[in-house]
This record gives C-alpha cells, sequence and structure tokens, in this order.
C-alpha cells in the first residue's frame, strides 16, 4: 500500500487506512523497517505536487483539532515517501536508541504577545484576551489574538507602540491605517499610533508577513535592522508580502506575493515583482533577487512548517521559536535536505519523532532542550 501512495494509486479508503495504521505507536517498529527497505529498493523519485500536498496539509482553520492526528499520518508519509530520496541512500536509518525517547510534553505556541505604551505601559495579551486599551484619545480594542488601532480623527499627538511575540507566540495586528501584519515568533514591530506625514514607516525585527493598505499618495516603509549600517528599508505603496529578519539567520529575505516592493540596502535598489525574494547577505549586503517557494515562506501563517531541500539546522532554528526550546549540537548535522511539511499544531515530541524518521540525526529532548545525536 505504502508504493500504491507513493505512485498516486491507491483509493481515498486506502489512504485513510494507510493513515490510521501509521498513526498508531505500536506500528513504528514495523513502519521504520519497511519505510527502510522501501526507500533500499526504489530506484527513482517520485514528482511530488506540491500544490495538492499543501493543501491536504492544512485542513479548514475550524477542523484543525479534528484532524490533528491525521494530518501528522499525512506527513509521516510525505517525508517517508520523499525525504529518502531527498536524503540520498548512504546507510540505512538506525534503530533510534534508547536515549533518543522523547517524554516530556512540549505544547506548540499559541496567540500570545506584550504591547508596550508610548509611556512605558506594558500589557500582556493572548488568544483569550478581549479587551480596550486607552491610550490618550485613542483606543485600542484586542479581539482574541488580533490588535486593532483606529484612525485618528484629530491631531491628536502621536504615539509609538512595540508589540512583541515571544518565542513561542504569534500575533496579529491591525494599524491605524488598516494595515494588516501577522507577527511569527520572537518578533518586535514598532510602529505610530497614527501616519501623519508623507511616508508610513514602521520597524521589524523578526518575521512578519503584512498586507498594506493601498495609498498611493503615502508610501508604506518597513524597516529591518542591517549590521553595521543604517537599516534596510522596503518601499511599499500596497501589497502582499512577507520579511524575514532574524538575528540568527544569514540572510534577511523580502518575498513578495502580490503587488510591487522595493527593497534598499546602502546604495542598492531592487525592485520586486510577484512571485520573487530578494535575499540579502547580512555579512556583505550583497542583495540577489530570486524565485520565491511563496507556499513554503508563508506555511507559518497557515499553522505549518515546510521544507524544500530544506538543511536539518534551518529546521531546528524554526522549531526552537516556535516551541521555545535550545538546540545543542552534540554531533555534526547530517548534510541530507528535508522535503515535505509538518502541522505547527503538534507536540514537539511529534514533530522530533517526524525528523528522526526521515534523516540521520536522533534528537533527545532534555527539559527545554533539544539534543542533537549522531
Amino acid at each position: 500500500m505504502l508504493g500504491r501512495y507513493v505512485n498516486r494509486s491507491c483509493t481515498r479508503e486506502e489512504l485513510d487506512e494507510l493513515f490510521t495504521y501509521i498513526n498508531n505507536e505500536q506500528n513504528e517498529e514495523t513502519l521504520n523497517s519497511l519505510f527502510a527497505s522501501y526507500a533500499d529498493t526504489a530506484s527513482t523519485a517520485p514528482d511530488i505536487d506540491y500544490e495538492n500536498v499543501y493543501s491536504q496539509l492544512i485542513p479548514p482553520r475550524s477542523r484543525i483539532i479534528n484532524f490533528r492526528r491525521l494530518a501528522a499520518a499525512a506527513v509521516l508519509l510525505l517525508l517517508a515517501g520523499s525525504a529518502f530520496w531527498y536524503l540520498g541512500h548512504t546507510r540505512k536509518p538506525q534503530p533510534l536508541p534508547v536515549a533518543s525517547k522523547i517524554e516530556k510534553i512540549i505544547t506548540p505556541g499559541s496567540n500570545k504577545a506584550t504591547l508596550t505604551l508610548a509611556d512605558g505601559t506594558v500589557v500582556t495579551l493572548d488568544s483569550a484576551g478581549n479587551q480596550t486599551i486607552h491610550q490618550g484619545n485613542q483606543s485600542i480594542k484586542q479581539q482574541n489574538g488580533q490588535l486593532l488601532y483606529t484612525a485618528q480623527t484629530n491631531s491628536g499627538t502621536v504615539h509609538y507602540n512595540k508589540l512583541s511575540t515571544p518565542r513561542g507566540g504569534q500575533f496579529q495586528i491591525v494599524l491605524p491605517d488598516g494595515t494588516k501584519v501577522w507577527l511569527n515568533s520572537a518578533t518586535t514591530l514598532r510602529y505610530p499610533t497614527a501616519f501623519t506625514g508623507a511616508t508610513r514607516v514602521v520597524q521589524l525585527e523578526g518575521q512578519g508577513y503584512f498586507e498594506v493598505a493601498p495609498n498611493a499618495t503615502h508610501p508604506f516603509l518597513v524597516k529591518v535592522p542591517s549590521k553595521q549600517r543604517d537599516s534596510m528599508e522596503i518601499q511599499v505603496l500596497g501589497t502582499g508580502f512577507d520579511v524575514m529578519a532574524y538575528a540568527d539567520e544569514a540572510t534577511v529575505n523580502t518575498t513578495l506575493i502580490s503587488g510591487s516592493v522595493r527593497v534598499k540596502e546602502g546604495n542598492t535598489l531592487q525592485t520586486l515583482q510577484p512571485g520573487q525574494q530578494a535575499v540579502m547577505d547580512n555579512d556583505n549586503h550583497a542583495i540577489t533577487v530570486r524565485p520565491a517557494d511563496i507556499k513554503k515562506v508563508t506555511a507559518w501563517k497557515n499553522g505549518v512548517f515546510v521544507f524544500n531541500n530544506t538543511a536539518l539546522p534551518a529546521i531546528l532554528r524554526e522549531v526552537a521559536r516556535w516551541y521555545d526550546v535550545e538546540i545543542v549540537y552534540t554531533a555534526k548535522p547530517s548534510a541530507e535536505l528535508y522535503g515535505g511539511g509538518i502541522s505547527r499544531n503538534l507536540q514537539l515530541s511529534s514533530v522530533l519523532r517526524l525528523l528522526e524518521a526521515s534523516g540521520y540525526n536522533h534528537l533527545k529532548l532534555e527539559g527545554r532542550k533539544v539534543i542533537v545525536l549522531p
């Protein structure tokens, strides 16, 4: 049946049966042996239809809880059916050592953040909160996992606020001009409570997805940290784009979904078209424009980790931010590349099992540390 799945010839009933079997932990040893045997005998890699894969991995939000275990099984199949070809056939995956058994329950991140007002007051926000926050003559509403600013209609004082998500947190905000921003884990957005000048300027550290309210006479600017130079600047009129600017990443990536943006760093100015990504090297500040994997870039916003020829360290950096854990290397990560996806709604233990089943490194959880073993 595994072969029929990989060849896309199994029926819906067979697929459901296979998911159920895989999701039963009592079958883990048999499955590991089966996957290894199948990888050794297969000679060609199947083409992965990422469009269909993503649609299967991301159920409607109202059904995520009901289908969580089914999604986990689907992902395991995806990794078993594709990752072995990405990783190569240098040796069979070895049985997991006793030390890598994962027992501690670490749950995924959730909607939570802190709002720092202009006077230094810090307000805690979470997924269940509904409140009105007063600042001068302006009211700020929190509705579940979203912060909503209303446009100021008078010439009141403009304040600067800061919305920060911790590791293991995410949040949404609607700025005074109607621009919507999704903030990923470990991200800070600084912004004015009203846009009154010729430009609309915000500052971002971390990762955010923007849907900018169109205003041709007042361009929207996103400034991100740039080592040893002035901030890198993203110039926007009205568009949807993602910015990834974490301090522990080697590059700052700006990915355009729709509309048009210009990325400016020093004297370099690059204009992006939809489906393109500007990659700025944090060391030499060179900017490269390349085609973007939109599904992968925006997967975090849709509740999924997506990998497309991705190395283990890059995957674990994402995992560390979302589950608020530390990654400790006691062995060099192997060089294989991963393909597939994993739901961000799973417990950390399930994510680590899936990564172990598809690679050559073992992963051990001690407290809030993930230990990378040979």
